[in-house]
């Protein structure tokens, strides 16, 4: 059986969701971040990075938000988990992720990490004081990529890749993130996912509750 490390409302919500979405059978392993439960030997073992999400499967662990994405949406293909066509279709998906991970991510973690960066409170504070501009600029390209009406992000089909922005949608409600007000489109993006049973299904089972 297959074993996710998750963290409520951390990213790992994103394969939380997807494993559920593709009717995969899978034990679901809660970590308190707060109590550093990622940082304990028994976790270290599983992800040296000490973060989550990770998952257990029969030939390994895999760690990354796109590479898990990716591999819960090839390894269940009866559940169109990802765009159909050729290769490219699936990496220009994996490009959308990856920007997810490396950009949209890491600006949200300027608010919630800031002493990754900076030591001093004065420096800290000047941080998170940037990060709505900076969330308003990387949501950009986001709200221009679903402003042709498409309902999902990689257009009419529903992929991994919805989950995982969904993520990001949610933190934008978080005290300092400035809010959702000026990326409506993701915002209904986020109305939408919100309405589908697997989504309902995984937030009660983390036990947060919809934005």
């Amino acid at each position: 059986m297959l074993k996710l490390f998750y963290a409520p409302n951390a990213c790992s919500l994103a394969p939380h969701i997807a494993l559920a979405e593709a009717g995969a059978s899978f034990e679901a392993a809660r970590l308190d971040l707060r109590a550093g439960d990622q940082r304990k030997p028994d976790y270290l073992a599983v992800n040296p990075k000490g973060r989550v999400p990770a998952l257990v499967i029969p030939r390994g662990i895999l760690t990354e938000n796109p590479v898990i994405l990716g591999w819960i949406a090839q390894t269940y293909p009866d559940a169109r988990l990802k765009p159909d066509g050729d290769f490219f279709a699936f990496s220009e998906m994996q490009s959308f992720n990856l920007y997810l991970a490396t950009t949209v991510h890491v600006a949200f973690a300027h608010l919630f990490r800031a002493e990754r960066w900076a030591d001093s409170d004065v420096a800290k504070d000047e941080m998170r004081a940037k990060v709505p501009a900076a969330l308003a600029q990387v949501f950009r390209l986001i709200e221009e990529r679903l402003s042709d009406g498409r309902r999902w992000v990689c257009g009419s089909q529903y992929t991994v890749a919805d989950p995982y922005l969904y993520v990001f949608a949610r933190w934008l409600e978080r005290d300092g993130a400035g809010g959702s007000s000026a990326m409506p489109l993701t915002r209904a993006h986020c109305a939408r996912m919100q309405e589908r049973s697997a989504v309902k299904q995984i937030l009660a089972a983390e036990g947060i509750e919809p934005v």
